[in-house]
C-alpha cells in the first residue's frame, strides 16, 4: 500500500511541477479566465486543485508558435526568402549579375551545341 501512495505522490509532484511551470512560461495574454499572478499563486499555495484547474480553466485552448512546428527542418525562423532585410530585386531585368550569368550560360550551350553538330557531321563524313 505505502507504494501505491508514493507513486500517486509522485505523479501529483509531476502535475504540481509541471503546472507550475507552465503557467510561467505562457504568455500573459494567453491565460484564460484569470490574470497570470493569480493563477501562479493558486497552483502554488494549492497543488492538487491549482493544477487541475489551470488545466481546465486557465490554461490556454491552443498554443501557436511563429514557424509551425519545429521538424522536418522547421526551425520556426523565417524561410530564406522571407528573411528580413534580404535584398532580392523585384525584376530580373534590375539585376545585372543574374543576366551576365544567364547570358554567358546561354553561350556556353550555342558553343557546346555547335561543338556536337561538328563532331556528327565528322562522324557522318567517316
Amino acid at each position: 500500500m505505502p507504494l501505491i501512495y508514493g507513486g500517486f505522490g509522485l505523479v501529483l509532484l509531476a502535475l504540481w511541477i509541471f503546472c507550475l511551470i507552465d503557467v510561467i512560461v505562457t504568455a500573459e495574454e494567453d491565460c484564460r479566465n484569470l490574470p497570470k499572478g493569480l493563477w501562479i499563486i493558486i497552483v502554488l499555495f494549492l497543488p492538487e486543485v491549482g493544477s487541475i484547474l489551470w488545466l481546465v480553466l486557465g490554461r490556454p485552448q491552443s498554443v501557436t508558435r511563429p514557424g509551425g512546428l519545429p521538424y522536418k527542418g522547421n526551425t520556426g525562423r523565417f524561410p530564406e526568402y522571407d528573411r528580413p532585410g534580404r535584398f532580392v530585386p523585384s525584376n530580373p531585368d534590375d539585376d545585372d549579375e543574374f543576366l551576365r550569368r544567364c547570358r554567358e550560360r546561354a553561350e556556353e550551350q550555342r558553343r557546346a551545341h555547335r561543338e556536337q553538330q561538328r563532331q556528327a557531321e565528322k562522324n557522318q563524313d567517316q
